[in-house]
């Protein structure tokens, strides 16, 4: 049974950060505990998005920020994104890769269609940073984070930095 209240910061090499999250079946208190625990989390480490995997569970859901706000905070559950515009390489870090700063090539403008915690689908566009931090927290839904689409010479330049995060790494206690 999930408990909102259990939610942390989820940093790598936590295992739920490259596994592919599972779709949320049905809206709830629990999924609504959820969400309100993952803003805390974004607002606290100062995020602007918060995917799920990221707060520690294998659930299809993010939220996002346009300014990092919880005023300005939005639930998205099963989203499905479609990226559009041309491609932007821009610096991009992630809560779960603390210290991690690269270029990112993304679409500079997305789509995103969603669900909302009162069980209404919606769909918004955005572009600049708002599109970028909806394919950022979308990658983690899918498994993947930052790293993963580093150049060979960003992966280089990051290897200490992942070796002192895989060091630091303690595994949650059940």
């Amino acid at each position: 049974m999930l408990d909102p209240e259990k939610c942390c910061m989820t940093r790598f090499p936590a295992p739920v950060l490259a596994e592919k999250a599972k779709p949320i079946e049905t809206i709830d208190d629990s999924i609504r505990r959820l969400a309100a625990k993952m803003i805390d989390l974004m607002v606290e480490f100062k995020g602007v998005g918060l995917a799920g995997p990221q707060a520690g569970v294998d659930l299809r859901i993010f939220v996002a920020s346009p300014d990092g706000t919880r005023e300005n905070a939005r639930v998205y559950i099963n989203p499905e994104i479609e990226p559009t515009g041309p491609l932007q390489s821009v610096e991009e870090g992630c809560l779960s890769l603390p210290g991690l700063y690269a270029k990112i090539r993304r679409s500079s403008q997305c789509t995103v269609t969603a669900t909302d915690l009162d069980g209404n689908r919606f769909t918004e566009t955005a572009e600049g940073l708002l599109a970028r931090a909806y394919q950022h927290e979308f990658d983690h839904l899918e498994g993947k984070l930052i790293k993963d689409r580093f150049s060979r010479i960003q992966q280089i330049a990051a290897r200490h930095r992942l070796r002192e995060l895989m060091e630091d790494y303690e595994t949650p206690s059940s």
